[in-house]
């Protein structure tokens, strides 16, 4: 049995079909990359699974699971967790307090053990303040852990997020562009982060531009193109594709073929782009959906 399973997704805006009949799967500690040009339907399939959307068609379960018309919290506490491209950290709170933000689900102690201080409530706290350290320690955090989350710098902010979201314990971890905004060397240290995390056990899907590190790290890449599966396979065979070689890259084979880990494919070398820089619909939708997912 796949860990997740997405089959014959739809969702539409009105008369924008955001996801036309999408279908894959995940195994367990699997790292799965979704791909596309702007607006081809990605982000809107990771709102879809983490209950922020709920599709026209379709069934997405998790170990067999359907998790339709579940709240985001609940798929949450079922092992999902998620990172956004757009950064949604709690900045006037302190790093540590994000990543210890990030440990509700699992937190042994009632809303009276809070307002009396029990000894339950103190044993609890102490665990969630020595699991923010344990994860920020984990993402290789640098920067100071009181200080306000705004105030660190882009990069840590990332590390930051991924650790709230391993906070949660997850089975399953989504990351939408988390190399985005990177450096070379931040992108290097994201590709090990990335296995270090699939390492513990946790399968990973990876929305991602750089096509570099997405060739280095997946083991297998799903192409999406105006909402619909056009490819799902190995690394070196998605890269051949003739499909994906045309609706992603316009036709030019040497873009894949030329890019290195740690590179991103040029903007106006991906087909898909518009005038207004426009993309996905689920972008920016889901930048209320923070501490949930």
């Amino acid at each position: 049995m796949s860990l997740l399973s997405v089959a014959d997704l739809r969702l539409s805006f009105g008369g924008l079909v955001a996801i036309d009949g999408l279908s894959f799967s995940v195994g367990e500690a699997e790292i799965v990359s979704v791909i596309g040009p702007n607006g081809a339907g990605k982000t809107s399939a990771f709102n879809c699974v983490t209950g922020f959307y709920r599709p026209a068609s379709g069934r997405i379960t998790l170990r067999g699971r359907d998790l339709s018309g579940l709240r985001p919290s609940a798929i949450a506490g079922l092992g999902v967790a998620r990172t956004f491209q757009n950064l949604r950290l709690f900045g006037e709170l302190s790093v540590l307090d994000n990543v210890r933000a990030g440990s509700h689900l699992w937190l042994r102690q009632s809303v009276l053990d809070a307002l009396l201080h029990t000894p339950r409530y103190r044993r609890s706290e102490r665990e969630c303040t020595e699991q923010a350290h344990h994860w920020l320690d984990f993402v290789g955090l640098r920067g100071d852990r009181y200080g306000q989350a705004r105030a660190l710098p882009y990069g840590e902010q990332r590390r930051t997020e991924i650790a709230r979201a391993l906070a949660r314990r997850p089975d399953l971890l989504l990351l939408d562009e988390p190399a985005a905004g990177l450096n070379h060397g931040e992108k290097a240290e994201m590709l090990d982060l990335i296995r270090r995390i699939q390492a513990l056990g946790v399968a990973i899907v990876l929305i991602e531009h750089d096509m570099g590190l997405v060739m280095e790290v997946s083991e297998r890449v799903v192409v999406l193109n105006f909402g619909r599966e056009i490819a799902d396979g190995r690394p070196e065979d998605v890269r051949r594709d003739p499909a994906v070689i045309e609706a992603y890259l316009g036709g030019d084979p040497a873009v894949l073929e030329e890019t290195a880990p740690g590179e991103t494919v040029p903007e106006e070398k991906i087909a898909g782009q518009d005038s207004t820089g426009q993309g996905d619909p689920g972008k920016a939708d889901s930048a209320g959906s923070d501490a949930h997912a």
